[in-house]
């Protein structure tokens, strides 16, 4: 099992926080959020990471480097000159020679332990698993989800609220055929005009028309995604309590 990392983004919304340092490299109780997130698969026995960089790549590449020195596991970066005027579909696209077999896409704006890449692991095997979370309501800002049973039907930040079943939390599990038609169908929505300015759940949403997503539910785990100030805070809080 592989680990595609998406750790491009400067993360504009913590400003002035990563005027200087990526998002990804934010310090999480004395652990860059990355370096967390390497820890957590590692643990659970995964070796090999792809990381997508931009903003403050060479800052990044320095940390990766050390990080993977010292769990002493592979982390190979791949450079989206694209970062600043392009949305997270055309990360995916850069690092689409590395998406074969078996792989968890992650967004890089994750905290979580080893319990949640446990879960994933464990998860029945399908071509393509998306990891989700259930809630009382759910906001403008969540990439919210409609399913038939476990089957994801259509994913988007703006379906009718009425129509959500959950939410998509940012993991991505690909097998085998499931991976070769992901690539297939990043490769056809970057032809697209519009390509350079979508997120990537919308390959995802696009591929549920052909073949299945699954789901798999990650309730009552702990982790957050670090986006604003706030979330920042309360990803220290949910570290110290570890």
């Amino acid at each position: 099992m592989k680990v595609v990392i998406l750790g491009a983004g400067q993360g504009k919304r913590l400003l002035p926080l990563t005027a200087e340092v990526p998002k990804a490299l934010l310090d999480i109780g004395g652990r860059s959020l990355i370096g967390r997130q390497i820890d957590a698969f590692a643990s659970c026995g995964v070796g090999e990471f792809v990381v997508v960089t931009g903003y403050g790549a060479g800052r990044m590449e320095e940390a990766l480097s050390q990080i993977a020195r010292e769990k002493r596991i592979s982390i190979k970066t791949i450079f989206n000159p694209f970062y600043g005027v392009a949305d997270n579909l055309a990360s995916c696209w850069m690092a689409r020679q590395e998406m074969k077999g078996e792989f968890i896409q992650v967004n890089g704006d994750n905290l979580f332990k080893a319990d949640l890449v446990k879960v994933l692991l464990e998860a029945p095997p399908a071509p393509v698993t998306v990891a989700i979370n259930h809630k009382p309501n759910y906001d403008a800002d969540d990439m919210k989800v409609m399913m038939d049973g476990e089957r994801l039907t259509e994913i988007g930040k703006t379906l009718p609220s009425e129509t959500v079943n959950a939410e998509a939390i940012g993991f991505y599990v690909f097998r085998a055929e499931g991976a070769k038609a992901y690539v297939e169908t990043l490769d056809r929505a970057m032809r697209e005009p519009s390509g350079l300015k979508q997120w990537f759940p919308a390959a995802v949403g696009m591929l549920a028309k052909r073949i299945p997503v699954h789901t798999v539910a990650l309730d009552g785990i702990q982790w957050c995604e670090v986006d604003f100030p706030v979330d920042l805070q309360q990803a220290r809080q949910l570290v110290s309590s570890w």
